[in-house]
């Protein structure tokens, strides 16, 4: 069979006074650009999985337009998209459909919402796609396509996980390469849209096939950066002490995603900087107790991190690494005055950038749950607001038109010309004193 795995990427925000305001500003733009230029990793390992005799092509589609220019004598068509794309994955898979492909959808929206997305294909796949891959293929060559595939309940061993198909990328197109060393996250947080949606317990891959990945990407490309796309990196410190230790030689550069606690091992923060580590994303989620209460579903893990917030970014950063602190602006305790306190932090912490994002309700995640048996959502399907800047729920403390007016206030602040340029300038101190100590 002839088989396109197909990833409708980007996200597009509905904000328009938001986008005119503060969205083209270069600080904010940056890392939404490397997001949207990843390439699918979930695409890529069911391309892994796919027996030799069949022939593969992987596309990122940017606009549904570029559909016209697509080879449409595929067999088969696997689709993934966001949620806030997901109804124009659901034009393009009518779109195949109507050309006579076999279309099959999965992802973290289809998951939550199969029957949703069972009306727009041949079938959808539910949870970790490596469980339902080969029946998909035999099954698709048989004609006998079946409504709904299901894993839910089921756990796929990372022990087995295939090599991801890294060869169907474009070396010239891609340049940012996502790598996986584990799924899930022992801290629910109630907003989470991640991979704890598909599994239900935290795993990692042995570290040799970890290994091996980074060895395929470095053969296909001269200088590749990795992304990690774990949920929640350095978990396990002493698995990361091992593979870091590894990847030394590899003269790697590479982002991670984690939580507070890596500032608490200098062992760990040494092989991050030796073995390459340029930046990592933080969920700080709030720079106030109130913003923290309540945000996990199984304590108050970050709440209680909260007084060494400083201390720790400090730290990090001590070692050449940027920190990235990610905070989401209109929680349950927020109120008026987060605003303020966000734009206070950024300076006292003198993080090297700062991400922030509205609170959202993406389909199957608690917080969306909550929100709409209290009545609370503004939309409740509206999946294109899905985008993590677009409003679609009734704050606890503010009216709705005051926690949009003040995100958008908040971006222009923390993203105008003067402060990103002080933010990156008075990293360079960290360098200094790096170099200076060796």
């Amino acid at each position: 069979m002839k088989i396109g795995l197909i990833s409708l990427s980007g996200i597009q925000v509905h904000d328009q006074e938001l986008l005119n305001r503060g969205l083209t500003l270069p600080g904010i733009v940056e890392r939404s650009k490397v997001i949207a230029s990843l390439p699918n990793l979930g695409l890529l390992i069911l391309g892994g999985l796919t027996p030799p005799e069949h022939q593969l092509k992987y596309v990122d589609i940017d606009d549904l337009g570029q559909l016209n220019s697509l080879d449409n004598d595929f067999d088969l068509v696997a689709i993934s998209s966001y949620s806030a794309r997901i109804r124009e994955a659901y034009q393009m898979a009518n779109y195949f459909q109507q050309r006579n492909m076999q279309v099959v959808m999965g992802g973290l929206h289809v998951s939550s919402l199969p029957q949703e997305a069972a009306q727009y294909c041949d079938s959808v796949l539910v949870g970790e796609g490596e469980l339902l891959w080969p029946k998909v293929i035999r099954d698709a060559e048989a004609g006998v396509l079946k409504p709904i595939y299901n894993a839910k309940g089921q756990e796929f061993d990372l022990k087995n996980a295939p090599m991801p198909a890294y060869h169907l990328l474009d070396p010239e197109k891609y340049n940012r390469i996502t790598v996986q060393t584990g799924r899930g996250c022992p801290y629910r947080c109630e907003f989470c849209a991640s991979s704890i949606l598909i599994t239900q317990k935290y795993k990692q891959k042995p570290i040799e096939k970890v290994l091996k990945e980074l060895d395929t990407i470095q053969a296909i490309w001269k200088r590749p950066f990795i992304e990690f796309v774990d949920d929640n990196a350095f978990i396990n410190k002493s698995y990361w002490k091992k593979l870091l230790t590894q990847m030394k030689s590899r003269k790697l550069h590479w982002f991670a995603e984690t939580d507070i606690s890596v500032s608490e091992d200098e062992q760990l923060l040494q092989l991050m900087q030796e073995s390459g580590c340029v930046q990592i994303l933080v969920g700080l989620e709030s720079p106030t107790i109130e913003g923290l209460e309540g945000i996990e579903l199984r304590n108050n893990w970050k709440k209680n991190k909260l007084p060494s917030y400083l201390e720790a970014i400090h730290k990090i950063q001590s070692h050449g690494i940027r920190v990235i602190g990610c905070f989401i602006v209109g929680l349950d305790g927020h109120d008026s005055k987060i605003f303020d306190q966000v734009y206070q932090f950024s300076i006292d912490s003198e993080l090297f950038d700062i991400q922030i994002t509205l609170p959202t309700p993406f389909p199957g995640t608690p917080f969306y749950s909550r929100l709409r048996q209290a009545g609370r959502l503004l939309e409740p399907e509206a999946w294109d607001r899905c985008t993590l800047f677009d409003l679609n729920f009734k704050p606890n403390y503010m009216s709705v038109s005051e926690l949009r007016d003040g995100f958008r206030d908040l971006v222009m602040r923390l993203y105008s010309d003067e402060l990103t340029t002080w933010r990156k300038s008075n990293f360079k101190k960290y360098i200094k004193q790096l170099s200076y100590q060796n």
